[in-house]
């Protein structure tokens, strides 16, 4: 994963931005390590509510048995917090059209559909944590919208 522009001149938008980028991180390594439970650094980074969701994202491929491969830029972030500091929103794209999903035992790899646009839109919701954690909600994501 690559994160393009992932920078903010404003600290607590920063923090936002860099919990997000380790969200997606943890989120993406227990697809490859096949953790289809997320693993201890996805329950640090997402609620209650927003693991749960990211549990089924990542069975969705674990239980196909298809892990990710390839390149992921992860770029355009916009980060705007409400609520006193203690929420956010934090939107990104994804640009698929060099990464593929590929099932392990299968060399030829899976890539995406023909004609799909392979750029991802996500818009999380995040929230502080009593540690100062940004952590996620569930996330809201489709094909274009990005740049």
């Amino acid at each position: 994963m690559t994160f393009g522009n992932w920078t903010s001149g404003d600290p607590d938008e920063q923090a936002v931005l860099n919990d997000g980028r380790e969200q997606l991180r943890a989120g993406y390594s227990a697809i490859i390590a096949d953790e289809p439970d997320g693993g201890e650094a996805l329950v640090f980074y997402d609620t209650k509510a927003g693991l749960a969701a990211d549990r089924e994202w990542i069975k969705s491929y674990t239980d196909k048995n298809v892990t990710v491969i390839g390149e992921l830029p992860v770029f355009d972030p916009q980060a705007t917090l409400f609520v006193r500091n203690t929420k956010a929103r934090l939107g990104h794209c994804h640009g698929r059209e060099q990464g593929a999903d590929q099932e392990p035992r299968d060399e030829r790899g899976g890539g995406n559909r023909p004609g799909a646009d392979p750029h991802v839109a996500y818009v999380v919701t995040m929230q502080k944590s009593e540690q100062g954690v940004w952590q996620t909600v569930p996330t809201n994501s489709g094909r274009a919208g990005c740049s």
